[in-house]
């Protein structure tokens, strides 16, 4: 059997024609197109890009293009759903298979793979379905008729035991270049540092040094987004009265603000999207009650919500309808959600990894426009979320990635008291970024050094610390203040 690789470059149909017919954007983003043309020509691809940079249509597109089936394995079935109901609507045939598929439905798909010329042009699943000897011999079918075209691993760090995402059926995917040496295999990512791209790269048995495999690296860097740390303690819990303030605030400057043109339909004054994540369900419910209270649009979000009521919750978000202008989550929510217009991510408390905290921070100011990201960090939340790290490791066993979750929460810790650098330096820095750019005032350390030092001081330093600083005439802050 010829191999699929193609050699020589493919010239595909108008690319971007059919990135404005079927995907509706007007152009593609930096790196876009020769990601899509890498994997026409049918190299391995491995991307590494932030949250906004639409990792999605690089395998979506050249499916659409493409002969033959493109499949998708994803960790999360709230992405998958969404996306594979984008991709409908666009009159693309997507599917997914996955524990929440209806009977009949999953009847049909596999009726559809088993003739071994499969109409669906993207098929989503989960790791775990990739380990059932069923479907792994219907995509030997798939894959003897030449209709394999290529496979997309998206979330690709949870691969490896590194990553703070770690899973075990995603190291079974080693499996698929085993079994189909000549099916070009894309991996994409948003939070993985060197070890764990090396990592991802071993398991599935792609050469780095191979002139077959195209790797594309972009910045973490998001100058749009305004990262600050809001330094508080158990003690002195102001999160709400600070937030309360904050995004009062928010709405008497847009009332303000003079008017060129008209609000967009649906888009009040009053109406500023945002995300507050917070680690337990019952903090989700208490938090968004509390601001209701207070006059501002808030609904809860978790996995024990019924599942009408989560896709009525996220609809009317995403529809800008009143009421439902902030969405208080834990940390699952969000993956996979198109919603461009993000002004603000909040961090009630302090999330497990800083791959997490990256990640979920991304989600805001996903049109380029500018957006506020800010953590309530406590020392007292620090200890709970390591204890939280050590129990999860009692429970799996696996020593590796025990080590590199510490380590992330260690360095998330470490970033949220830094008093001396830019916050976006820093970030582009864990993920191994030499040339690390500095933002224009993005970040409270740019804002107010000063500033950011006295909330440190006054917040965390005890009265010892103070005292020996203040003494031998260290940092650069006005002692009277």
């Amino acid at each position: 059997m010829p191999p699929l690789k193609r050699t020589g470059s493919y010239v595909p149909p108008d690319l971007d024609f059919t990135l404005r017919r079927q995907f509706n954007r007007p152009s593609f983003r930096p790196q876009q197109r020769e990601i899509i043309q890498a994997s026409l020509d049918g190299n391995d691809v491995f991307v590494q890009a932030a949250t906004s940079f639409g990792k999605s249509l690089c395998f979506q597109l050249p499916a659409v293009v493409d002969h033959g089936i493109t499949i998708v394995i994803s960790p999360l079935l709230s992405l998958m759903m969404n996306q594979v109901e984008s991709l409908r609507a666009a009159g693309i045939d997507a599917s997914t298979l996955n524990s929440n598929t209806p009977m009949p439905e999953k009847d049909r798909i596999y009726k559809d793979l088993q003739t071994g010329h499969p109409r669906t042009r993207l098929l989503y699943v989960t790791p775990e379905l990739c380990a059932l000897d069923r479907f792994r011999g219907i995509l030997r079918i798939v894959h003897e008729q030449r209709e394999l075209a290529r496979i997309a691993i998206d979330e690709a760090h949870c691969i490896s035991e590194w990553g703070h995402d770690f899973r075990k059926d995603f190291k079974r995917l080693s499996w698929l270049r085993q079994t189909f040496p000549d099916v070009p295999i894309m991996c994409l990512t948003a939070t993985a540092n060197n070890k764990v791209r090396h990592d991802v790269l071993s398991t599935l048995g792609l050469d780095e040094k191979s002139e077959s495999l195209k790797t594309f690296i972009m910045t973490a860097h998001r100058p749009n987004l305004h990262l600050e740390i809001r330094f508080t303690s158990d003690e002195k819990d102001e999160r709400l009265e600070d937030f309360i303030q904050w995004i009062r605030s928010v709405y008497k400057r847009r009332s303000a603000e003079p008017r060129k043109t008209e609000l967009p339909p649906n888009e009040r004054v009053d109406n500023v999207p945002g995300i507050i994540y917070t680690i337990s369900r019952d903090e989700c419910e208490s938090l968004a009650a509390s601001l209701r209270a207070e006059g501002i649009g808030a609904q809860p979000f978790h996995a024990k919500l019924s599942k009408d009521v989560k896709e009525q919750t996220l609809a009317r978000w995403v529809g800008n309808v009143q009421g439902y202008d902030i969405i208080v989550a834990t940390t699952a929510f969000g993956m996979g959600i198109d919603k461009l217009n993000v002004r603000f991510v909040v961090h009630w408390r302090l999330p497990k990894s800083f791959e997490g905290y990256y990640q979920e921070a991304g989600r805001a100011g996903r049109d380029g426009k500018a957006a506020y990201c800010f953590l309530y960090y406590s020392r007292e939340d620090r200890d709970r979320v390591s204890n939280l790290v050590i129990r999860d490791a009692q429970k799996s066993g696996n020593a590796k990635n025990f080590q590199a979750r510490a380590e992330s929460l260690q360095k998330l810790a470490n970033y949220c008291e830094s008093t001396n650098a830019c916050r976006h330096a820093l970030l582009c820095r864990y993920f191994g970024e030499e040339k690390v750019p500095e933002c224009d005032y993005a970040c409270d350390w740019h804002k107010d050094a000063s500033d950011l030092q006295k909330r440190w001081l006054r917040e965390l330093a005890s009265e010892e610390f103070v005292s020996t600083q203040r003494e031998e005439g260290r940092f650069n802050v006005d002692w009277d203040d």
